[in-house]
């Protein structure tokens, strides 16, 4: 070396938000006789752990690793994760294997979507789909965000809405859950199937099972 300056590239070290787990506001047994595996109070499915028996109605908060985010994402109860490493995988009684997305909406899509981008989940798809309106996306570490624009939403805050979770086989879950599921029909996704949980199950938070991705 001659001691003539040398610049070095910069190296991004930053690591992408993960979600961490979940709180519900369901009895544990609700989701135990839907063939999940509950084990004192909460469920492990897919590295995320489901904190169940909240207090409130539907899904109460949720953990995001990586994030700049204390206390709320524009409304949203965003809490520091209680485990520090994420929970084994395991597959359920029922097939159940991960979860595919969790659903948000928001009745201010612009303000919600910068609101994600300023604590780090910045979407990185938007789009406008017919019957659906305006959708985004962005991967959380085991599963996928799901932004959906609702404009008849009352009050001004977004909701931690809905869950879909991957399983094994689908027809082996109807036959177990009977006439709690809906009928099996194609998803969004191309080469996948999809069927929604019926009311008449009690779960507070509406849930949909789909096909696992196809090879």
């Amino acid at each position: 070396m001659t001691g003539a300056e040398t610049n070095f590239p910069e190296v991004n070290i930053a690591r992408e938000p993960e979600l961490a787990e979940l709180s519900i506001a369901d009895a544990p047994e609700l989701w135990s006789a839907l063939g999940f595996d509950v084990d004192q109070g909460s469920l492990d499915i897919g590295m995320v752990r489901v904190w169940l028996g909240a207090e409130g109605k539907g899904i109460t908060s949720w953990s995001l690793r990586r994030v700049n985010a204390s206390g709320s994402i524009d409304g949203l109860p965003t809490t520091a994760p209680r485990m520090v490493v994420p929970p084994p995988f395991h597959t359920h009684p029922n097939g159940a294997t991960g979860i595919d997305h969790v659903v948000v909406v928001t009745p201010d899509f612009d303000r919600t979507s910068a609101a994600l981008a300023k604590a780090g989940v910045e979407l990185r798809r938007d789009q406008f789909t017919e019957g659906r309106g305006r959708l985004g996306f962005r991967r959380i570490g085991p599963a996928i965000l799901e932004l959906a624009h609702r404009p008849e939403i009352e009050d001004d805050d977004p909701r931690l809405w809905g869950l879909t979770f991957v399983v094994i086989s689908l027809d082996v879950l109807a036959e177990r859950l009977g006439d709690l599921l809906g009928p099996i029909g194609p998803a969004v996704q191309p080469g996948r199937k999809i069927a929604t949980l019926k009311r008449e199950a009690g779960l507070s938070v509406p849930v949909a099972f789909m096909s696992p991705e196809p090879p």
